[in-house]
């Protein structure tokens, strides 16, 4: 049983509305006038309220204003007559789920009341399980007590400080955010620093792992079904995107997605809205997307497997997450975070690190990233004896036990060495530059290179302010 607000200045109207609404179960309060409607809302609890757009005093639009400040997660259906149609579709576009013309149906108001409350039901769910996810991880904002966490990713090195600055400027921009990385980077937790710290932040943010949905219930998932639209679709259900209203909808692993189903996110990203699968009405919907996945869409695109216009639509701010091999400095504050949850789980005592295991932990390759340094350390935690973990007590892959190599062993002597002197001028030049926080004259000088030389290197390994920066 939902609670439901009724407000139409009109007798008849709003008590046939409202007994419609109580047949199908539902607890219902009445308001004659737009200000009585909004007192009311302080009163009890409320879940929909439905109201006409066209009253003395204070309006439907009034009322959707006064609702949403209230509380966004309230559903809103504005009730119009024809001639007001476009007023309620912008409506829509500012925070109402969905409206509905006069004269009213029956049928057509039970439906639309059903859509409402389970987008209602479903944002309510989706925000209690971010919440619930945000305490678990020990997530905790920026601030200059700890410049090595942010939003709950720990990272004091100068690739992740970096990553920072660039989440705290792009995100308010509004815009489509592309993240790539390696498995287990952290690719989730950056989506979710996006939203936490956007404009968006009141709404939902929702979260599908699109590699680990089937082909066949894929687009069910995202963009809902109608009654019938297939066997087994006993129900209307509203998908990820509707459900994101408002919000972020982030699609990760999105280069698992089948080509087809990416022609309808396409069409949902430059027409802004969606057709349920067995439906033919458009719904609009106001939803930022942010997209990830570990794959080289840029070399999927050239071989035909991804598709260029969703691709570039996708990365209108492109993000790149550091794989863990290259911001070593990180481990040991990763190491601890990751022990003393785990201590916490277990209800036991946490254990630090000897100095062995430590430097054992960075001389690691780290194929899987974050997460398998996280399942290394809670291993550890449970296995070691001591009150502090020893080198001997984490359990690696011996064959990936260093770090991986700065050249491919399948290449010619040549181009290898080639690759490898790359890999380590880079890497030299940064940390010098860096290190002397990107004066030119000063880097010089200590690696004892000639300002010029060191410019013209600049320049041939495309080294940018950026980066070292």
């Amino acid at each position: 049983m939902a609670h439901i607000l009724v407000i139409d200045d009109n007798d008849t109207m709003r008590e046939g509305v409202a007994a419609v609404c109580e047949r199908m179960g539902h607890d219902v309060v009445q308001a004659a006038s737009g200000d009585e409607g909004v007192s009311q809302l302080k009163g009890a609890p409320v879940d929909l309220v439905l109201t006409d757009l066209k009253m003395d005093g204070l309006d439907g639009i009034g009322v959707l204003k006064a609702v949403k400040a209230h509380d966004p997660d309230i559903a809103v259906i504005l009730i119009t007559a024809y001639a007001s149609v476009d007023t309620a579709v912008d409506a829509m576009k500012t925070g109402a789920q969905d409206y509905i013309e006069k004269p009213v149906s029956t049928d057509k108001l039970r439906v639309r009341v059903d859509k409402a409350l389970e987008w209602r039901t479903m944002r309510t769910a989706a925000e209690r399980l971010e919440a619930t996810t945000h305490v678990l991880s020990g997530a905790r904002d920026h601030d200059e007590e700890d410049p090595g966490s942010f939003e709950g990713i720990i990272g004091a090195s100068a690739p992740m400080q970096r990553l920072f600055r660039a989440i705290d400027k792009i995100a308010r921009a509004d815009t489509n955010v592309h993240i790539a990385g390696e498995s287990g980077t952290g690719k989730e937790l950056v989506a979710t620093a996006l939203h936490r710290r956007s404009t968006r932040v009141a709404g939902p943010l929702i979260k599908v792992n699109c590699g680990a949905i089937p082909e066949t219930l894929l687009e069910s998932e995202l963009f809902g079904h109608e009654k019938g639209a297939f066997t087994g679709a006993d129900a209307r259900r509203v998908g990820r995107f509707e459900a994101a209203e408002g919000g972020t909808i982030f699609l990760d692993e999105i280069g698992d997605m089948p080509l087809e189903t990416q022609a309808k996110v396409l069409r949902v990203l430059q027409e802004r809205t969606l057709e349920r699968v067995g439906g033919n009405t458009p719904i609009p919907i106001d939803v930022r997307v942010v997209a990830a996945t570990h794959r080289d869409l840029e070399k999927e695109v050239e071989e035909g497997t991804f598709r260029e216009d969703l691709y570039y639509r996708l990365a209108v701010v492109p993000l790149e997450l550091p794989p863990l091999r290259d911001r070593v400095e990180d481990i040991p504050a990763l190491s601890e975070r990751f022990s003393a949850l785990q201590a916490e789980r277990l209800n036991r005592p946490k254990k630090g690190f000897s100095p062995e295991a430590l430097a054992r932990l960075a001389d690691y390759g780290w194929p899987g990233n974050v997460r398998e340094l996280r399942n290394v350390v809670e291993q550890a935690q449970v296995m070691a004896s001591g009150e502090v973990i020893e080198a001997s007590d984490l359990f690696l892959n011996r064959r990936k036990a260093t770090k991986v190599r700065a050249w491919d062993d399948n290449l010619p002597y040549n181009e290898a060495k080639r690759q490898a002197t790359e890999h380590f001028e880079r890497t030299y030049l940064l940390d010098a530059l860096r290190k002397h926080e990107g004066n030119i004259s000063r880097t010089a000088e200590t690696i004892g290179l000639a300002r010029q030389s060191l410019q013209q290197k600049i320049k041939e390994l495309d080294l940018r302010s950026e980066e070292w920066t």
